[in-house]
């Protein structure tokens, strides 16, 4: 005689399993690898979300990119900047890699530019603690995460002419 075992009844099983998988563990800011400016590699492991991307590039206490660059595909955002390079068709200038890059730490692709580093710690110049003009007492954290990184990447992969 044959059992036949509710789907439902496998999902302890399943859940248990999955839950001993290994995590792909976050790149930690001082340890990306560099090729030319570009950073091959995710930071997470897991796919960025473009619709959480454009929230980060037009929210101005996360990555704000907007303030510097115009985006014609966010026409309804108002206040965009003029003074880094419209993202328009960036996806077709720019590859997966080279765009995690810039996102990253766009002084390894483009010396002397005026793009902030969103995923670094250490190496650079920043306000005191919390802008108390004292020096901080402990490591920074980036501006993003590894996470919103990868977002961003995603939304600026949707970016074509």
């Amino acid at each position: 005689m044959k059992r036949h075992v509710a789907h439902w009844a496998m999902a302890p099983a399943l859940a248990a399993t999955l839950a001993a998988l290994p995590v792909a563990a976050e790149t930690a800011p001082g340890t990306i690898a560099f090729d030319g400016g570009a950073v091959a590699a995710s930071l997470t492991g897991a796919p960025g979300d473009a619709a959480a991307g454009a929230k980060v590039m037009t929210t101005a206490a996360l990555g704000n990119c907007v303030a510097c660059h115009e985006l014609a595909a966010m026409p309804d955002v108002q206040f965009q900047g003029n003074i880094g390079p419209a993202l328009d068709g960036a996806a077709d200038r720019w590859t997966e890699a080279e765009l995690r890059g810039m996102v990253v730490n766009a002084k390894m692709t483009f010396d002397g530019t005026m793009m902030p580093a969103f995923y670094k710690t250490d190496g650079f110049i920043r306000p005191g603690d919390g802008y108390t003009g004292k020096a901080p007492e402990a490591e920074l954290p980036p501006v993003l995460t590894a996470q919103q990184v990868e977002d961003v990447v995603a939304y600026l992969l949707t970016l074509k002419e």
